[in-house]
């Protein structure tokens, strides 16, 4: 099962990086300008001694703080971006370019909520394989090693709930984890491994960014857009890489209830067909109502 996600979550991705750029462009723009705009306003008077604004020390408390205000603000973007692409892939929408509202509140507040469950669920485990450790020091130690993989697979197997409220579908938190039944440590070995790739892209797109300079003059400007762009370039990593692994968790969540239900590929496909038709409809009647409305 780890290979079958792996390999659908590569190909996915893989097969999706148009979409990301479609769906995206206007987010990924608005990503660009807002960190153009503080890296401007961060540029120590000697210039940037690193790839980026964000990978600068900090020298002033207000220059951290705005440095935070700038991830919270990119962090934002990027749920938008991630919506946008999961959207596309799974039921085919077609949003306006630029939108935020209850369904990314709704998503953001999964994010939290996983995110506390995992410190939750790591926080004991540390506790207790620290105790054992204390006491047979190899199993207590093995245990301590697999805490954090352990807390990984809880929140993989609740993480559902991300794509389920991208495309409105209001799965709970318990349905996702009984929805994942038997995928668990498929989903944490898939993520771990998506998650060293998405480093791995995340150091290319730096050494690219760092060759640049053999290979540009050197100027203000560019070095002001480098800062802007490695942040961006970042944030699209991390959202290519995820949101196609979770929109892979989703299909499979989705393919298992079709088997339970003795429901076939075809028929999936024909309903999905069938929405496509009413929402095409539903598109012109509302063009005509409007042609209408201005006549």
């Amino acid at each position: 099962m780890f290979i079958t996600v792996l390999e659908r979550s590569v190909s996915l991705a893989q097969h999706n990086i148009g979409t990301l750029f479609k769906t995206g462009w206007a987010y990924i723009l608005l990503l660009l300008a807002l960190n153009f705009a503080i890296g401007s306003s961060l540029v120590p008077e000697s210039g940037f001694s690193t790839m980026s604004y964000m990978t600068e020390p900090v020298a002033k408390a207000d220059e951290g703080a705005l440095r935070a205000l700038a991830a919270i603000a990119n962090l934002l973007v990027g749920f938008s971006i991630a919506i946008a692409y999961v959207r596309r892939i799974l039921i085919g929408a077609r949003d306006f370019p630029v939108t935020f509202g209850k369904r990314t509140l709704r998503v953001m507040y999964y994010q939290i909520v996983l995110g506390l469950i995992g410190f939750l669920s790591l926080v004991p485990l540390m506790i207790v394989s620290s105790i054992i450790a204390a006491l047979t020091a190899g199993f207590g130690l093995l245990l301590m090693f697999l805490a954090p993989f352990i807390a990984l697979m809880v929140v993989q197997k609740l993480s559902v709930v991300l794509p389920a409220a991208a495309v409105d579908d209001p799965l709970t938190l318990r349905e996702s984890w009984r929805a994942t039944s038997g995928f668990g440590w498929a989903m944490a070995f898939s993520a771990l491994v998506m998650s060293l790739l998405a480093a791995l892209l995340i150091f290319f797109w730096g050494f690219l960014l760092s060759m640049s300079d053999g290979l540009l003059p050197a100027s203000d400007l560019w070095l002001q857009i480098r800062s802007a762009i490695f942040p961006m370039g970042t944030m699209l990593i991390f959202v290519w890489v995820f949101a196609s692994l979770q929109a892979t968790f989703y299909g499979l969540i989705r393919e298992r209830f079709a088997n339970e239900l003795g429901l076939k590929k075809e028929d999936f496909q024909q309903v999905d067909a069938q929405r496509q038709m009413a929402r095409e409809r539903a598109t012109k009647a509302l063009a005509g109502a409007k042609r209408m409305k201005r006549d």
